[in-house]
């Protein structure tokens, strides 16, 4: 039989058969989660989401209403939130849209062709 100090110094030692962190093998362990550490998604509030997406209220809202921005949801009757994972997607896409695309720059009549200056 072991002595407490012996079983402590034994179970101490860094064991040679335990995988490296980063390794699939170390995911497999037992003690790790197998999904999101935390049980609920991050939520932000209006302010948080005007320092992450500088877009005027209006401009959100009608976004929201055409579906090309994620849709806000209410906690409570005063307390409105967004999701955070949603967010960070809508605006990796729009990086990617922005890379990919040629966006016209001009998308208004142009002005040059006109013949006269309507008078108020």
């Amino acid at each position: 039989m072991m002595a407490a100090s012996e079983l402590l110094w034994t179970s101490a030692q860094p064991n040679a058969s335990l995988p490296h962190p980063g390794t699939e093998q170390y995911t497999k362990l037992p003690q790790f989660p197998k999904g999101s550490p935390l049980p609920f998604r991050r939520t932000i509030r209006r302010r948080e989401l005007h320092q992450i997406v500088p877009l005027a209220e209006t401009t959100i809202y009608e976004m929201e209403q055409r579906g090309e921005f994620p849709r806000r949801f209410r906690l409570t009757l005063r307390c409105v939130v967004w999701d955070l994972e949603e967010v960070e997607a809508w605006i990796e896409a729009r990086k990617r849209a922005a890379r990919t695309v040629k966006i016209d720059v001009h998308t208004g009549p142009d002005v040059r062709q006109r013949r006269y200056r309507p008078m108020r």
